[in-house]
């Protein structure tokens, strides 16, 4: 996530913010331009900005404070392009729905961030064939509990989540009893997405057989699969071929477990990337590293580079964390096969943007 500053006092402000902490001003973010702007709100749809000309709100801006993306004055929707994405929100006459679907639409617009920085095919899933939709969905109450809960997943395009992954403690209380080293909102939707691309940019694509080589036949009877890993667990040295346990259950699932892996990379480098940070350790050869302000990895058209500059940082991540007493915020190990795996999604989105104008240098 490259590092965003208030158009008014130049303050640093995150991604996520509707409102400048130093000067106060109203925040929003222009995807077309991929911009923070700053503004007066006056309860207002369309407003202003110095030096921008007219921009509009997006409903979920001024009706439930929920979003904080901008639109081309001139849009006939009322709606940003992540909010159009939604098929179906939480009911907000629940208690602490609003919150949750606050925390869904953070993460699922930082998902949105990545697949525009990458240029990848994607339109709201009312638009027709081929959309991207998200349902946010709650299980019901214990008196009203339906024969199977709400699970997170993807059909076709549609994703759905179960806005219980929104709260912090359900979602520990899920991670540890599922026994995952990781577990983030923000990683659902990156693992979620991965289903539709595989759809998108593999399937019926010259890249399938390929894709069967690396990750295996996708065609292995899905369900019996999942059945077959949730009671028997991972295979003995499955850390030597996957990203994680999960990737071992079936090549989809392996798949959107790298997609996912690859997002992490490509968001925390230019997070990285944008702070000027370095690296002592020298590179492979032995060479002195360059300085990482010098690398946009949304751009970066070979993938050893990412690598040489992802492993380190994974370090330096981990022994930050150490020295505050927390887990390891990467607790993953990369095999070469797993990096393999990561090459090809590489590969594949490169080979995409070129083959639609859209260059990268």
């Amino acid at each position: 996530m490259r590092l965003f500053r208030c158009g008014t006092c130049n303050n640093p402000v995150y991604f996520e913010n509707s409102r400048c902490t130093h000067c106060g001003s109203d925040l929003g973010y222009l995807p077309t331009d991929n911009i923070m702007v700053a503004f007066r709100y006056a309860g207002e749809a369309q407003v202003e900005p110095p030096g921008l000309g007219p921009v509009r709100m997006c409903a979920n801006y001024h009706q439930h404070q929920v979003c904080n993306w901008l639109l081309p004055v001139d849009s006939t929707d009322a709606y940003c392009l992540s909010c159009r994405l939604n098929r179906t929100i939480p009911d907000l006459s629940q208690p602490g729905n609003l919150q949750r679907w606050h925390t869904l639409e953070t993460e699922k617009r930082q998902l949105i961030y990545s697949l525009l920085r990458l240029d990848l095919p994607f339109h709201p899933f009312s638009a027709g064939t081929g959309g991207l939709g998200f349902d946010f969905l709650a299980d019901q109450p214990p008196h009203q509990q339906a024969e199977h809960p709400i699970m997170t997943g993807h059909d076709q395009g549609l994703i759905t989540v179960n806005i219980a992954e929104a709260d912090a403690v359900a979602r520990e209380a899920t991670r540890d009893q599922m026994a995952e080293s990781y577990r983030t909102v923000l990683g659902h939707f990156r693992h979620e997405s991965g289903h539709y691309f595989w759809d998108r940019l593999v399937w019926n694509t010259p890249w399938l057989e390929p894709f069967r080589a690396l990750f295996g036949d996708e065609r292995l009877p899905y369900q019996e699969a999942l059945n077959n890993y949730y009671h028997q667990g991972p295979p003995a040295g499955w850390h030597h071929l996957y990203v994680s346990q999960y990737a071992s259950s079936h090549p989809w699932e392996d798949w959107a477990e790298t997609w996912a892996h690859y997002l992490h990379m490509i968001d925390t480098l230019e997070t990285a990337h944008q702070f000027g940070m370095r690296f002592l350790a020298p590179t492979r050869s032995g060479e002195p590293r360059e300085p990482l302000m010098t690398f946009d990895p949304y751009q970066q058209t070979g993938f050893a580079t990412l690598t040489d500059y992802w492993l380190p940082l994974t370090v330096a991540l981990n022994s930050l964390n150490r020295s505050m007493g927390h887990p390891h915020a990467y607790p993953f190990t990369l095999s070469p096969n797993a990096i393999q795996k990561l090459e090809f999604v590489h590969e594949l989105v490169s080979s995409y943007r070129r083959a639609n104008n859209n260059d990268m240098t």
